[in-house]
């Protein structure tokens, strides 16, 4: 609004521009929505990334994540941004990002969560023979570890 008043006094936009300490570009194209609209152009839009989805919506969304995967047609019990997205775009026609997911569930008190048990599928008989057999062979197929030198023209340099 500061810009406005200087406006109508006929300023030029780089003296706005480093009074306001912002950058000329921005300074012309404020001036562009002056002379189209006048002060009222210039006023704030409110914020940039309003949440899309309301707090209604976000209920049903929070219902349909409870059903889990397997009731929208995926085969393992896990949740990702991805079919969270694909949830959302099925249910309320609404397109959001993958990170715009992130935001909008860390938004309203979602965190990673991490499987407290193991798999069902594990065989420990298995892993218990791959620690023994396998295991050591990978560890010893390691180069030995002894003084290098830092150069590469003269490795042999004191």
């Amino acid at each position: 609004m500061k810009a406005a008043e200087r406006f109508a006094q006929g300023e030029a936009s780089s003296v706005i521009a480093k009074d306001l300490r912002v950058s000329v570009r921005s300074v012309q194209r404020w001036r562009q929505m002056w002379d189209e609209g006048g002060p009222r152009a210039l006023r704030s839009q409110g914020p940039a990334s309003l949440p899309r989805l309301s707090k209604k919506q976000f209920a049903q969304l929070e219902a349909e994540l409870a059903k889990g995967p397997a009731a929208h047609g995926w085969e393992d019990q896990r949740w990702t941004l991805a079919r969270v997205k694909t949830v959302i775009g099925r249910r309320f026609h609404l397109t959001y990002t993958v990170q715009g997911v992130r935001k909008l569930l860390v938004r309203n008190g979602w965190s990673c969560q991490v499987p407290a048990r193991r798999a069902m599928e594990r065989d420990d008989e298995a892993v218990a023979g791959w620690v023994k057999e396998v295991w050591p062979c990978a560890e010893d197929s390691r180069r030995p570890v002894e003084p290098g030198s830092s150069s590469r023209t003269k490795p042999d340099s004191p």
